[in-house]
């Protein structure tokens, strides 16, 4: 954040990654919602961003590419936000993002700590992107499952953000490449709370356990759980294949929110009757104690 008067501060964050899906509209849709997710989970409204692109030279048609910004200003444009430029690079591998900025009151700036002891953990979309995508690179994705992660992913987080900021919110994160565990843990370690997430309320994509089981992790899963190993603790009656769910690298994820027990049900109610229909609440904080997150 940067504080430009008592009452204005801007927010920058920025987010490239390399096709996952075959059309390259929604590429462009998927990458663009995904960068535009920091500046929501930080309460903050989008106002301008910057293409990124790397382009190969040679091998894809330029209408590729045209297709993959069309997708990424529809993203933009659905924000309110405006596309004032970019830049390009040849590279040998296709990727695409933005550099996005929102405004913000500096008094009203949501951080990703901040956890008190008793706050609950609420989640606004369903898990499962990172590992139905790589089924979807293996041909062992059904179209339910890849057309269920495809319309969560290109979603935004703009009406969850807004849900969030009715609400005395103590804590929210954007659940992406480090996992749902993996971001958990951040806001736990930087509160000085432990996170309790409860397996049986976490939110599922369709056909993402199953895909689990057949083994379409992905490599940041592995390193997920390397990083993870030491601050989490696992129970013995959690399904391996839930516990990788848990674990997947998200895309576009929703927002992990902390706040007050006693609002939670509210929120929950709220931001399913603004369309998010898989919003659960899915643990709660404890005093520091033993492993950072723990999932029961």
């Amino acid at each position: 954040m940067f504080r430009l008067r008592p009452d204005l501060a801007i927010v920058n964050t920025v987010d490239f990654f390399t096709p996952i899906v075959d059309d390259p509209f929604t590429f462009g849709q998927i990458a663009a919602a995904n960068a535009l997710s920091d500046v929501y989970a930080m309460g903050a409204r989008p106002t301008t961003a910057l293409n990124i692109v790397a382009f190969p030279k040679g091998t894809l048609d330029l209408a590729v590419l045209v297709e993959i910004i069309r997708g990424g200003a529809d993203r933009v444009r659905a924000a309110g936000a405006l596309i004032v430029g970019g830049h390009s690079i040849i590279d040998k591998e296709l990727k695409y993002g933005l550099a996005v900025t929102g405004v913000v009151h500096p008094d009203r700036i949501v951080r990703n700590v901040g956890v008190k002891p008793g706050d609950a953990l609420v989640l606004t979309k369903p898990l499962g992107t990172g590992i139905i995508t790589t089924g979807l690179k293996r041909r062992q994705a059904s179209r339910a499952s890849v057309r269920a992660a495809v319309a969560s992913m290109v979603a935004l987080n703009d009406r969850a953000a807004t849900v969030m900021s009715g609400f005395p919110v103590s804590a929210c994160s954007d659940v992406t490449g480090f996992g749902l565990l993996g971001h958990a843990f951040e806001m736990a370690s930087g509160s000085h709370v432990s996170i309790v997430l409860e397996a049986r309320s976490l939110p599922l994509l369709p056909g993402a356990r199953r895909l689990a089981k057949l083994g379409c992790l992905t490599g940041g899963c592995r390193r997920n759980r390397e990083y993870l190993a030491p601050h989490l603790s696992v129970g013995r009656s959690v399904a391996a294949d839930l516990a990788e769910v848990a674990m997947d690298p998200q895309t576009s994820g929703g927002l992990l929110i902390a706040v007050p027990e006693a609002r939670s049900e509210e929120l929950v109610a709220a931001l399913r009757q603004r369309g998010m229909a898989q919003a659960a609440r899915i643990g709660y904080a404890i005093p520091a104690a033993g492993a950072s997150v723990q999932l029961v």
